[in-house]
């Protein structure tokens, strides 16, 4: 069973309604009890940084999360805000992130060039930088689609699973041992979405 975090931000039906049409059987939750049972966990969402942390503390869920996902090595899936709450800091908040991943989370900044549009939307092509479980290895192209002011700095380049480019590259997927993220909104993404759920799925723990 797959726990999918209810912090009350973003549109987790899409995210379930895409585990049912690939056949996973999920709960959409707030309960730690739960949580503990679950095989995989999805934290996923879009909001702002301390609104959803806050929110997580407020359920007393941050605690049996660090459980889970350090001490027992549960896979976890973030996606979008989901993915920057596993970093340390965001510059859009002032509250401590989950820590999972040694990044801090920035605004986009275009120092060079003319601005673009923010937040970023749309299909971009992501670049894989090294294995990961929910990227199709040997794939000529991979095209998600993004929704997001804030991006990703990983202090250790190898925690950078892919890579995408909106005005300057940016991490698009992260991948430590047991913990993964996407940038991107794989329940939005079509085919190609669908396809990092399903490995996500398949996965097994480390």
């Amino acid at each position: 069973m797959i726990a999918v975090v209810d912090h009350g931000m973003g549109n987790l039906g899409s995210v379930q309604n895409m585990l049912a049409h690939l056949g996973a059987d999920s709960v959409r939750t707030t309960d730690p009890a739960e949580i503990r049972q679950a095989d995989k966990i999805i934290l996923a969402g879009v909001g702002a940084w301390d609104g959803a942390m806050e929110r997580l503390t407020e359920l007393g869920l941050v605690d049996v999360l660090q459980q889970r996902v350090i001490e027992d090595a549960t896979p976890v899936l973030g996606v979008c805000l989901g993915m920057q709450l596993m970093a340390k800091s965001s510059e859009e908040g002032v509250r401590q992130g989950l820590g999972w991943i040694d990044a801090e989370v920035r605004a986009f900044s275009f120092d060079s060039g003319p601005p673009l549009p923010l937040p970023h939307m749309g299909w971009e092509i992501v670049a894989p930088t090294r294995p990961s479980p929910i990227l199709a290895p040997g794939a000529e192209e991979l095209r998600f689609y993004f929704s997001h002011g804030y991006h990703l700095v990983c202090s250790d380049p190898t925690d950078v699973a892919a890579t995408a480019t909106y005005g300057y590259e940016f991490p698009a997927a992260v991948h430590r041992d047991n913990i993964l993220g996407t940038q991107f909104h794989p329940e939005k993404s079509h085919a190609f979405g669908a396809e990092v759920y399903r490995r996500f799925i398949e996965l097994q723990a480390p």
